[in-house]
This record gives C-alpha cells, structure tokens and sequence, in this order.
C-alpha cells in the first residue's frame, strides 16, 4: 500500500502537528455552491457566459487537476453559463481526467490543430449558451491573462462578433474572497505544513550550503510533509 503523508513517523522537527491532511479534492456541494454564487453575480449583471482560459480558474469550477497545463502546447477552455453547469472544451487528451470530475457536458477536439486549434468548437459553445448578441464575462483585470494565442482570441472575436465581451475580474474576486470552510481547512493544513517546515530546515542544512541547495532541501521538506507542489 503506498504510504501517505499523514502516515509518516512523528517528526522531532514539526513542533508536534503531524495533523492528518484534509481529503484531497473537494465535494461536489462545494462546486455547486461556487457555481450558484457566480450564477447569480452574473444574472445581476446581464452576463450571458464566463469564459475562462486558465488553471486557477477552470480548476476552482471543476477540481480539473493536471499536469497538462505545464506544456504550452494545447489551450484549455471553460464556458460557465448563466444556468446549468460549466462546459468544459479542451483538447481530447484531457478528456479522462477531465470526466472524473463533476461535469459532464466535455467537448472534445484532436489537439493540436494549428490550423483550428478548438476555436470554432468554443465560438460554437459560445453562440449556443450566450446568443449571437449575448454578454460574455472574461477576466481583464490585475492578476489575469488570456492562455491561447493572440491570433486565436482574434478568431474566436470574428467568429462571434455579435457578442459583447466585459470583463469578469470582479465576478471572479468576489468569489475567492469568501472561502468556504472546505477552503479554510486546506488552507490552514498548508500553513502547516510550510510552518513545520520551517521549524524543521535549521537541522537540514548547514553552514556553507549554497542557496539553491537551501531551497532543494526545503521544497523536498514541504512536498514530504504533503504539499501537492511548490511552484513558488
């Protein structure tokens, strides 16, 4: 049986936590409570649609967790309609683990297409849930970015001109700001772990280590404790 991290011996460096891990994942109510929330923001505001393109954000609607996002190579989409639940369109490879998830409406293209590289199915998922002149809401604001191609997003525009695009940065912090206690429970076992750690790195390093030996040893510390990863 493979040994999980709240299965490690008492560690004389933690400060005594070795406080079991909350479940990975969360439960489908949580999604479901985050898509009501949003669902409303956008029925208060005219938004037919968000349209989203990044990690975080298709991540915190769906539980989608991957490594695909490290390559460049294959964009990934996310249509949140203003009833019902989120659409996923993302490249064929992804498909699997993207239906172990909540959702169940996952459109599929053989990525990648240079030539068409999921536009015309995301124009197509647009125009079926927004209109040809419907609102769609797309982060614009501090701390977002677009992830396709430039060229792409000015297809994708041409192919749905009648839409109207408005920035959803405020839908999208609104909901992050209030965390759940699901949320609150990660958060606090991650603030844990990186404390332990902490405690713990004076007694695995020693004088004369060069700083990138220091931060190999400590974000080996943090991923042996639990975390997931250590991007930063």
């Amino acid at each position: 049986m493979e040994r999980q991290p709240h299965d490690l011996p008492k560690d004389p460096y933690s400060g005594g936590s070795n406080r079991p891990l909350p479940p990975r994942g969360f439960p489908v109510s949580e999604f479901e409570h985050r898509l009501n929330r949003a669902q409303r923001l956008m029925n208060e505001q005219g938004i037919a649609a968000l349209l989203l393109t990044t990690e975080p954000e298709i991540r915190y609607f769906s539980g989608f967790l991957t490594q695909f996002w490290q390559s460049p190579t294959r964009p990934w989409f996310m249509v949140v309609p203003f009833w019902g639940k989120p659409i996923a369109v993302i490249p064929e490879i992804g498909a699997a683990a993207m239906a172990a998830t909540w959702l169940d409406d996952i459109r599929t293209w053989p990525s990648p297409e240079p030539e068409d590289d999921g536009i015309s199915l995301l124009a197509w998922t647009l125009l079926e849930v927004a209109g040809r002149t419907g609102r769609v809401g797309l982060p614009m604001g501090p701390e977002t970015h677009l992830r396709m191609p430039l060229a792409d997003f000015e297809t994708l525009r041409a192919k749905t001109s009648g839409i109207e695009l408005v920035d959803a940065t405020p839908i999208i912090r609104a909901l992050r700001l209030v965390k759940s206690a699901a949320e609150i429970a990660k958060i606090a076992a991650m603030c844990d772990i990186a404390s332990d750690a902490f405690a713990a790195l004076p007694h695995l390093i020693a004088p004369g280590d060069m700083e990138e030996a220091v931060f190999r040893t400590f974000k080996i510390e943090l991923l042996r404790r639990g975390a997931d990863d250590v991007p930063y």
